[in-house]
Parts: C-alpha cells; structure tokens; sequence
C-alpha cells in the first residue's frame, strides 16, 4: 500500500446563497479551483488520472466528468461524483487515498463544490401534480428523519448545551474569522474573501430569528456557494511536499442524532490528540457536541473560524476542512478534519506534515 500525500490544495470563497455567485454553475466554480491546484502543484492537466468530486444538491448526473471536462483535463478521466451530503468532501479524499494506496492511480484530484443558488427545484410526481420538496428522505421511518435545525436542538438539550452558550461560540467564530488571512482562497467573480463574517454583538444574537428551541439563524451556518479541491499524489512522486494523509473513517451514528455521528470516526482514528482540528459548524450546538464527546480542546480548534462565519456549501463543506489545515499546519504538526452528515454519518481525517 503507497503512502499518500496532499501536495496542493485551494478553494473559492464561500459566499451566501443569493450572492455573488449566484449565477456560476458548479463546475464554473470548480474549474478555476483545480487550475490553481494544478499550478501549485506544478502538474500540467494530463498528469491527472481521476477526479473525484463531492456534490449533494446540485444537477444531477455525473457533475465531476462536466467539472474535469471544465477544468481541462483529459477526456480519459471519467470522473466520479460522490453524495454523503455534508461529509462528501472529506469522503472524496478518502476515495482517492484508497485508490493512490491500491496502484490504481497516481495522480487523483478531490474535492467538492456546491451552488445553493443554483440548485434544481425538486418534486414528486404525486397524483395531482408536483409535489414539492427540498430535504431529501436521510432515513426509511419519516418519525427518525427529522429537519435537520430540530435535530440539532434536540441533541443541544440532550447534550445540556444552552442557547447562550452556542451564541457564543457562533460570535468567537466570526470574530476569528475576521482576525485571520486566507491565502488559499481562489479568485472568482472578483471575489477574493469570504463575505460573510462579521461583528456579531450580543443584542444581535438575542434578536435572531429562531429556526427550532435554542437554534436560531445567528448561531446556525448560512447556505452558501463553493467550491474546494486539493491534488493527491502518490510517494515517491510526491517528494515529501505536502501533507502526509494518515487514517480516516467514515461511520454511521445514530440517524436522528446526526451531530454526533462525527465522535465515533474521531475516536476511530484517535484524533483527540491533534494539534489542529477543523470540525465542521453547521450548528453551533453540533460542534460544541463534538469536541466535548471526542474530548478536543477547544484552543486547538477552528482556529481561524468556520462554518458559522463562512457559510455551508453542503458537498464542498468538507474538503473546505482539508483545504484549512493544508495552508495552516506548521512542520511538526498532526492536523484533524471532522464533519458530520445528515442521516447520522460522520468522517473524521488525519493529516500530518512533516518536521
């Protein structure tokens, strides 16, 4: 089995759904992500023999052969598209970790890209005409799938993790978020920063429109349009550049719980050590959740912000993660990327660069 690392990894800003993306297609958002990533990476396109590309809302089809095909690639990468909902970012890198470790390719490009703003109305064909729905079945029992806004206040209650409490790691977020650089991001549209934090003072918190009991829009991530990408490679070619992919899990949890699904992968892996972790905000209350139950020090985590201040490009929400901890691990250090999934799935990654 080759050993497997991160030589490149970039992603657009992440920009509110109605935004300044409003009118790019998914692979319009993806195609100039992997030029860049194959620029860092000093690869011309041809180098490439897959792509693997997470997507959960968008049009349908194969979207990563419409993206390589964008982004110039061969005509022989087929393309692969991956829907685990929120986790399929990091799930397309364990993808083609598993392909690079078998021989199978040598050169895999993975990532995700979503546009809320873009996404296809969707509907049944009931009896009497359309009917029109915009969360997918997660589970078979209609009573065990609920929204996901409910979901997360019932698993703040059970997890005793009060209102105030997940405003306040919603306003640190933004604040971290505001304090910090991003040197990953990809110029698109003439968009070169996320737009979206902001000062969040605590009268702003109290008067935020509340979505279920103590989750509200202000300590909840924001629908948004992105795209994130990274090169994997196989050692030797790689040359020691990079990130070292270390052990990942994808395991399912309990489906009307799905915040906490990310615990199990973190214990799975041993991640509670990391020096860096990147855990997913859809909710506050969800990541709060999860680094009290995997037992992550709060310092060590989304040191520059997340989801909160970004927003939720659902497929590319993950590799976002990656993406993070590619331009923010320092030599030495031991990253970690967790993100949980509707219908009670969560992922959890390790990354490692060298001393």
């Amino acid at each position: 089995m080759r050993a497997v690392r991160v030589v490149a990894a970039r992603r657009s800003a992440v920009v509110p759904r109605g935004g300044a993306f409003a009118g790019l297609d998914p692979h319009q958002l993806a195609a100039p992500v992997i030029a860049a990533c194959l620029a860092d990476a000093g690869l011309a396109a041809g180098a490439v023999d897959e792509l693997i590309c997470s997507n959960a809302i968008g049009p349908g089809g194969n979207l990563a052969r419409v993206v390589a095909l964008a982004a110039g690639l061969p005509q022989e990468v087929a393309g692969l598209t991956v829907d685990r909902q929120c986790a399929g970012g990091l799930d397309a890198l364990l993808l083609g970790q598993a392909l690079i470790a078998a021989g199978q390719a040598d050169v895999v490009i993975a990532g995700g890209v979503e546009s809320y703003s873009r996404r296809p109305l969707r509907a049944f064909d009931g009896p009497e005409g359309p009917e029109f729905y915009t969360q997918a079945p997660f589970t078979p029992w209609p009573e065990r799938d609920p929204d996901m806004a409910g979901a997360a206040d019932r698993l703040g209650q059970i997890c005793d993790i009060p209102r105030g409490e997940a405003d306040a790691w919603s306003v640190i977020s933004h604040e971290k978020a505001m304090a910090s650089q991003f040197p990953e991001i990809v110029e698109i549209a003439g968009i070169a920063t996320d737009p979206y934090p902001r000062q969040m003072a605590a009268g702003v918190m109290r008067r935020a429109p509340v979505l279920a009991g103590a989750v509200t829009v202000a300590n909840t991530a924001v629908a948004a349009d992105a795209a994130a990408f990274f090169v994997l490679m196989a050692e030797p070619l790689a040359r020691g550049r990079g990130l070292v992919v270390g052990r990942g899990r994808s395991l399912g949890g309990q489906p009307d719980l799905p915040g906490l699904a990310p615990v199990a992968a973190i214990r799975a892996i041993d991640g509670a050590g990391a020096d860096r972790a990147e855990i997913m905000e859809a909710y506050a209350v969800q990541a709060l959740a999860c680094v009290r139950q995997a037992g992550l020090d709060p310092a060590r985590v989304n040191l520059k912000g997340g989801a909160l201040a970004r927003g939720h490009p659902i497929g590319a929400s993950g590799a976002i993660l990656v993406v993070r901890l590619f331009h923010d691990l320092l030599p030495g250090e031991t990253g970690l990327a967790a993100i949980a999934a509707a219908g009670g799935i969560g992922t959890a990654l390790l990354l490692h660069r060298d001393p």
